[in-house]
């Protein structure tokens, strides 16, 4: 028998741990919603991006090519490396669960706070996952001390550039540094780029540049966030190790993105101006929210990408906006942080004042 709300008798809740759950506000509330619990691009899905997505339907009766040949081939174009060492995914996400059931890590080191899909992928596969602490009072940026978490023994190690919530890079030079350690200890060293191009100087914060160099690193990037394209799931990984990246497509079902998915990344990569016109943008908009935030009375990290986090003086601050049809992305399950802080993405003029003026009120 099931009961009033549809659901069996024993069965488990679903309790969601991240942003962007926009269908679950619309089953609760009447609202018109204003997400900013979700860092996509406030400029939307690039029109010629949805028009190349509503075209492949008309092959939807065809698999999509498992093997994404023609995106990996673009990728490998833009990026100057062999197709080979590029795989495509349903989304970052997905990439990082093939990559803890292929490689099968014993031991492994994250930031805290960072994403938490690094974690939860690791300890699935049975791996010993420990953390390294980002302080406060650094503002939650990586230090050198990371440095000595690095030890022997060590698989798998997870940086995320700029992180997220907290929207900080790591100096290029520790960067090298920690590269360069990983390289000693025989240690695959995982830098997720997925918010890389909504930073002012994305080439200054990226790897990419010696992963000709470096058999033990593996970058991480995405369509979700630089093109609004959350609802597709794009994603993809570059290695020089073939081997790994082949083990890593065998993870998982063959057909991991799906034709318009496809279709939509090849129109995105057309898009010449848009990721410029976005940056300009958030580089607008990003101070003006973060003095806004201040003037409210939040602590504010100092995030260099298209999201801030805060700790606000009111804890349940995330309820009474939500009430207002206005969505933060909760930051107290993250380790290392607790009850007020918060994050939210940097969207065009008009929202960021909508979300400030409904601030105003409850505080």
């Amino acid at each position: 028998m099931f009961g009033a709300a549809g659901v069996g008798k024993g069965d488990v809740s679903m309790e969601l741990s991240h942003g962007g759950d926009w269908a679950g506000y619309e089953r609760e509330y009447s609202l018109l919603l204003l997400d900013f619990s979700a860092n996509v691009s406030p400029l939307g899905v690039p029109e010629g991006v949805q028009r190349a997505a509503v075209k492949a339907l008309g092959r939807a009766d065809r698999y999509p090519d498992p093997l994404c040949r023609e995106l990996r081939e673009k990728l490998s174009e833009r990026y100057g490396v062999p197709a080979n060492w590029i795989l495509c995914g349903n989304g970052a996400s997905d990439l990082i669960y093939r990559l803890a059931l292929a490689k099968q890590p014993k031991s492994a080191l994250v930031t805290a706070p960072t994403f938490s899909e690094y974690e939860n992928a690791l300890t699935l596969c049975g791996c010993s996952v420990s953390r390294f602490p980002l302080r406060h009072e650094n503002n939650y940026a990586v230090s050198g001390d990371i440095l000595t978490a690095v030890a022997p023994g060590l698989d798998m190690m997870f940086l995320c550039e700029p992180n997220n919530p907290t929207g900080r890079t790591t100096d290029r030079r520790l960067l090298v540094k920690i590269l360069e350690r990983c390289a000693a200890q025989g240690t695959l060293l995982v830098v997720d780029e997925c918010f890389n191009d909504l930073l002012d100087d994305p080439a200054e914060h990226s790897l990419l540049n010696l992963l000709s160099r470096s058999s033990n690193l593996l970058i991480l990037r995405a369509f979700t966030k630089s093109y609004g394209m959350a609802g597709l799931r794009l994603g993809y990984a570059l290695c020089r190790d073939g081997e790994l990246l082949e083990r890593m497509r065998q993870s998982g079902p063959p057909w991991a993105v799906s034709g318009p998915a496809q279709a939509a990344g090849l129109a995105a990569l057309k898009e010449d101006g848009y990721l410029s016109q976005l940056r300009r943008l958030i580089q607008q908009e990003r101070p003006r929210l973060a003095a806004g935030l201040a003037a409210l009375g939040c602590k504010v990290c100092p995030g260099e990408a298209n999201y801030l986090l805060f700790l606000s003086p009111m804890p349940n601050l995330g309820q009474k906006l939500r009430e207002r049809g206005i969505l933060l992305r909760d930051c107290s399950n993250y380790h290392g942080l607790g009850p007020g802080w918060y994050r939210a993405a940097v969207r065009s003029g008009e929202e960021n004042q909508a979300l400030l003026g409904a601030m105003r009120e409850v505080l």
